[in-house]
């Protein structure tokens, strides 16, 4: 394991543990088994270490939802996978999940974390508009930012069972029943609320800028970071492939899906597909 992950699963134990205030440096070097230099090697400080968690987690199932919904072959179940992909997602990371609900509200990367969180939001929110228009149609334009608001009400009501009960939770029932209720919603809904306007007014990031260079740069910082013989044969590959396009849509599709499934590289496989716009 690299000491760079070390870091951060052990930390992510004690902050689960005692919060994020009350973790130390210190705490964590000896949770790791290095030196505090060692540590500051990877992280200038804790808050960078905060944030490269959170990061991580978001990273991961932002662009594990975008695969789902993107690459399913068919409709059928796509919104039983799409939920089913989110809680089970909570469900391994809710001990993490309760302590920044709990420490936003006073720690002091407060206005960064939630500007970072806010960002993957918005990532997430044109992600299930796509699945709306892809399950729905013309059928639900009216009504298509309403039914993603109420799919993130869903989502974000539904966790706190994840988070703040101690009883197992059937994924799969509650995967279905949250199908059943969307499909109704989609199906049943008149009256619109929510404009493309005022969705506009709430959703305005811009993406990070995908330029050949910044791409380029991001995939030679990955080389260095992972060890694994095909994900980095595939890296390399792509690296070329932006360099002096090559290789038709299905071979460079099948080296995105070479390295979508390795831990550090889901982010990157997500920003390469939307610069291919495969």
């Amino acid at each position: 394991m690299q000491k760079k992950q070390l870091i951060m699963e052990k930390a992510l134990e004690l902050f689960a543990e005692q919060g994020f205030e009350s973790t130390s440096v210190q705490q964590i070097t000896e949770r790791c088994g290095i030196s505090k230099g060692a540590f500051y090697l990877s992280f200038k400080s804790k808050d960078e270490l905060i944030l490269s968690i959170i990061d991580h987690f978001m990273m991961q199932i932002t662009a594990d939802i975008d695969h789902i919904v993107k690459n399913s072959v068919t409709n059928d179940k796509l919104l039983y996978k799409f939920y089913y992909a989110i809680f089970h997602a909570f469900h391994q990371k809710s001990d993490f999940a309760k302590v920044m609900m709990n420490e936003q509200s006073n720690y002091s990367l407060n206005k960064e974390l939630i500007s970072k969180l806010r960002y993957y939001d918005q990532i997430l929110d044109q992600t299930i508009l796509f699945m709306i228009e892809r399950l729905y149609g013309k059928n639900v334009a009216a009504i298509k930012y309403d039914l993603m608001y109420c799919i993130r009400g869903f989502m974000g009501t539904y966790s706190h069972l994840f988070f703040f009960y101690n009883f197992p939770i059937d994924l799969e029932a509650l995967s279905k029943s949250l199908e059943e209720k969307t499909n109704l919603l989609a199906k049943h809904t008149t009256i619109p609320f929510i404009s493309e306007e005022l969705a506009e007014l709430c959703n305005n990031a811009i993406p990070e800028g995908l330029t050949k260079e910044k791409m380029i740069k991001k995939i030679d910082k990955k080389i260095k970071e992972i060890e694994e013989s095909i994900e980095m044969e595939s890296l390399i590959l792509l690296k070329e492939h932006i360099v002096k396009p090559v290789y038709s849509p299905a071979i460079v599709k099948g080296l995105l899906e070479n390295i979508r499934n390795h831990p550090q590289c889901k982010w990157l496989t997500y920003l390469l597909f939307q610069y291919f716009g495969i």
